[in-house]
């Protein structure tokens, strides 16, 4: 099984200086590089101080710069907010930029509130059909010469300047529904999974929407499947606690944007009380540590036997949750000592 990293700049309140949190966030993509992770994973957000994202490309070239091996994931590009031709350029440059290294992953988007913001009018459930007409657009455009007539954009011949330096950037799709699990595996594209809080359980639905969607293709498919968790490693119960309660403090926030009920004030959204999210179990203290990937090294070790189980090719360590940045190194440093070695 490969590790990734998956980390967002993230601020939970605003007497945090920003630039500490700069600093904090490349020093843990630097440990993991050092550590032999394959991948550092960029999201992008706006409008949002609990995920600093505004440009994918640009906090991926500025980790490149500062990394010898870890290759630099998109993860993923919104494409309904980009120009394909501008989308091209950016993700070639990368390429360039850090030798070679770009994983290149595209989505459909995440809170309706981005939207609104961003691309007014777009029901966050229909914003697939821009990266399905997006993604092909994009690899032509690599490829030379290239005109576009289609439902969202139209453009006389152009081609992306620069070219990839990689004759084959891998392209990775983000994928929980049926729908796109079943355009990835046609494509040819890798996949991003992540099961939220839910239970292990929903990472073997994904799993059954793999082997479906890969019936479907005539049984081919040789892309790689990556799941992602909130994570934290801890080896005593002061530790325990506070990841605990990070993780919920900032699930009351999710809750905010996902069900766009609470207000969001200079970037920091209110949190929704967890007792109104839907499920309510998805936020209980016992059942989030079980769910994600928490415990004791050798608690995590076990969970993660159990993906490898699945046939998960990829987890995706995911470190921002709120907890304090000493926290995050601890748990960071604790995965690379003690769990890592056990899949090596």
């Amino acid at each position: 099984m490969k590790f990734h990293l998956a980390i967002n700049l993230e601020r939970m309140s605003p007497d945090t200086d920003i630039r500490e949190v700069r600093d904090h966030t490349l020093e843990m993509v630097k440990m993991a590089d050092a550590a032999g992770f394959e991948i550092a994973w960029a999201a992008e957000h706006h409008a949002l101080e609990m995920t600093i994202a505004p440009n994918p490309f640009q906090i991926l070239t500025w980790w490149g710069e500062h990394t010898e091996n870890i290759r630099l994931g998109v993860g993923v590009v919104n494409a309904a907010y980009w120009h394909p031709i501008n989308l091209a350029g950016e993700a070639a440059f990368l390429d360039l930029t850090s030798g070679g290294r770009l994983e290149f992953g595209i989505g459909s988007g995440a809170y309706q509130r981005e939207f609104d913001r961003m691309k007014p009018g777009l029901d966050q459930r229909d914003s697939y059909r821009y990266m399905q007409e997006s993604l092909p657009v994009v690899k032509k455009l690599w490829e030379g010469d290239y005109a576009h007539d289609g439902e969202f954009w139209q453009f006389p011949k152009a081609t992306s300047c620069p070219k990839p330096v990689q004759k084959d950037v891998p392209i990775w799709v983000a994928a929980r529904a049926p729908i796109t699990f079943d355009y990835a595996v046609e494509h040819g594209c890798n996949i991003l999974s992540w099961p939220l809080t839910m239970p292990m359980s929903e990472a073997e639905t994904y799993r059954a929407r793999l082997d479906d969607a890969i019936a479907k293709n005539g049984g081919k498919y040789d892309g790689t499947w990556a799941v992602m968790r909130h994570s934290a490693v801890y080896d005593n119960e002061d530790d325990r606690k506070a990841a605990i309660g990070s993780i919920r403090h900032v699930l009351g926030q999710f809750g905010n944007l996902m069900m766009q009920n609470g207000d969001v004030v200079n970037g920091f959204p209110d949190q929704v009380p967890l007792d109104v999210l839907d499920g309510n179990a998805r936020v209980d203290p016992e059942m989030l540590e079980e769910n994600l990937m928490f415990g004791t090294p050798d608690d995590v070790v076990a969970k993660l036997r159990q993906y490898e189980d699945l046939g998960v090719d990829a987890f995706l360590y995911y470190a921002s949750l709120g907890m304090n940045m000493d926290q995050q190194k601890r748990s960071l440093q604790l995965f690379i000592d003690k769990v890592m070695p056990e899949f090596s």
